[in-house]
């Protein structure tokens, strides 16, 4: 860019010249949105009022002033003194109560300090009472403003001492770099802490403010270098350390939600970790439960937690998949159980804490993630299905179930169905090649992870709806799938939206169709908060399906943003 031409400005001065860059900008601007933007920053008030202070201020340092005298407030306070003596009228009254005034008084010790350029800090003074054998006592002063000091205290069991059982990284005891583990603490603001509970110590020190003094014994200090750790994970569980019984201290805890993403900085503790958000400007790290810890309470609260109601068991295997279902004339099959590789018992037994991730976006050379969606059967999963199909059949696509029902005339190999024999579907169930699968009238049917492949291998984005037990066994590095939870509407949206709308009866062997009833909209909201409590952990996206075409634009832009954005995936999918 030219250079500008500045005239006198050193005559003109930092305000002139500010007030005339926009015109002199003008020539080098290539629109008027640019000029308008400049126009309106360097025509800001507030920043025309900080340069007309910056060059007050630069015009009085050229004078090279001088204070008049380095005491004002004990002239103030001299005066005060003076006019209480004296008759009272209304001028004096208000110069009174002006002198009295806390913010006048911070205002004239402030010059008092900058006119004596004084501005070493005031230290404690040494207790007088020191022992004999404390030579190496600290005494301590920090700031502490709103946010916690950042450390926690504990009792030595041997020796009955308070001492600093670890420092939050990024707090004010670590920045400050004065306060160690181990170190033994004695007082808090001259108040004598060895007959102290700590939870009374950290009352003393939360309801404390400005500068506080310790008194402390410093403990043995290994020289070993900390290193900031960069290990991401998702939680997988809601976290409130006001409600957690167990937490060393609750103002030292970090809360967190379901689907928060974390950076822990340091787990030298097996029971508590430090960690903070990810992204988050706050320096100080706060304390959440190990994933040890956490998994060893989940695991004594989980069967009470996850029993399913005994009036779904019966409902639960009503209703084979309809995903294995592609022709019209195949939805009477209606009353099977599939099954999986593993039972759906083994997979409650999992305790979700944390997922290890990274940062990952797919590259224009990658096949696309398997997107796999899950809900309760009359959501309208399949209806989203078919309108993303409908709307680009080159851009996705869909598996081709396998079967040993004998192939019908007008039906064509790899198109309806991949038909084959009991013997080979039996053995590749045994070789761990289906996703899931199951049988009706003595016949089997399936979902093949090579199915899968096949529309991945066709540079399409595989859609696949699969029951929540089978996610698991596709959270591969090969797949990669991104899991959408289909949720229906409140109760009474239900009944609202889906009163004209028909559902495929189970309850027949004719594939009729039949309106919902309020039994289906009760036993979809069952089993939807049963998916969600379950299996919520598994879940990328939930989607509520309350409007058909809104569910579906919000799908899309799922998809789309899926393509082109990051994610955080597990780790293991780069590593495996």
């Amino acid at each position: 860019m030219p250079a500008l031409s500045t005239g006198s400005a050193n005559d003109a001065g930092l305000y002139e010249l500010l007030a005339s860059l926009p015109t002199q900008l003008q020539p080098h601007v290539n629109s008027q949105e640019d000029l308008t933007f400049l126009r309106d920053m360097f025509g800001e008030k507030s920043l025309h009022s900080l340069v007309k202070i910056h060059e007050k201020l630069q015009q009085y340092e050229r004078q090279s002033p001088a204070p008049i005298l380095q005491d004002a407030a004990i002239l103030a306070d001299d005066l005060t003194e003076d006019l209480h003596s004296t008759p009272m009228n209304s001028e004096i009254r208000e110069l009174v109560k002006l002198l009295s005034k806390p913010h006048l008084k911070a205002l004239l010790s402030v010059h008092d300090t900058v006119a004596s350029k004084n501005y070493d800090p005031v230290l404690p003074p040494m207790p007088d009472d020191l022992d004999d054998d404390e030579d190496s006592v600290k005494i301590i002063r920090l700031v502490k403003n709103k946010e916690p000091l950042g450390a926690t205290i504990r009792r030595d069991e041997q020796t009955g001492a308070i001492v600093v059982a670890r420092i939050m990284r990024g707090g004010a005891a670590d920045r400050s770099g004065l306060i160690h583990v181990g170190d033994e603490l004695r007082e808090v603001n001259g108040i004598a802490v060895e007959d102290k509970r700590p939870e009374e110590i950290i009352e003393i020190l939360a309801q404390s403010q400005g500068a506080i003094t310790f008194k402390i014994i410093p403990g043995i200090k290994e020289e070993t270098e900390v290193k900031e750790t960069k290990m991401f994970v998702r939680t997988l569980f809601d976290y409130d350390p006001n409600e957690d019984k167990a937490i060393p201290c609750k103002e030292a805890g970090l809360s967190f939600k379901k689907g928060d993403i974390l950076q822990i900085v340091s787990q030298d503790d097996g029971t508590w970790w430090q960690a903070k958000r990810e992204c988050d400007a706050n320096l100080r790290a706060g304390l959440i439960p190990s994933k040890q810890f956490q998994e060893r309470r989940f695991a004594l609260r989980r069967p009470v937690a996850f029993v399913q109601p005994q009036r779904n068991s019966s409902r639960r295997s009503s209703g084979f998949r309809r995903s294995f279902r592609l022709s019209r004339k195949d939805r009477k099959m209606n009353k099977s159980m599939y099954e999986c590789k593993r039972s759906e018992q083994y997979d409650t037994a999992d305790v979700p804490t944390y997922e290890e991730v990274v940062f990952y976006q797919r590259q224009p050379s990658e096949k696309y993630r398997l997107v796999v969606f899950v809900g309760p059967p009359g959501v309208g999963l399949n209806e989203l299905k078919r309108k993303l199909l409908i709307s680009s059949s080159q851009h996705y696509g869909v598996t081709i179930p396998h079967t040993t029902r004998p192939k019908r005339s007008q039906e064509t190999d790899g198109v309806e169905y991949h038909f084959t024999s009991k013997h080979l579907f039996e053995t590749d169930v045994q070789n761990n090649k289906f996703i899931e699968h199951g049988e009706y009238k003595s016949n089997l049917y399936g979902t093949s992870l090579d199915s899968v492949r096949s529309v991945l291998a066709k540079n399409k984005v595989c859609l696949l709806d699969v029951q929540c037990h089978t996610i698991k066994h596709l959270r591969t590095s090969e797949f990669k799938p991104y899991v959408i939870f289909i949720k229906p509407p409140s109760l009474e949206h239900l009944r609202e939206t889906r009163k004209n709308g028909k559902i495929i009866s189970s309850k027949d062997d004719k594939g009729s169709s039949k309106p919902f009833a309020e039994d289906d909209f009760q036993e979809m909201i069952r089993s939807a908060e049963l998916i969600e409590a379950q299996h919520s952990h598994l879940f990328d996206k939930i989607l509520i399906n309350g409007d058909l075409s809104t569910a579906y634009n919000e799908l899309k832009s799922t998809l789309g943003h899926l393509e082109s954005d990051a994610f955080w995936i597990p780790i293991n999918w780069l590593h495996s």
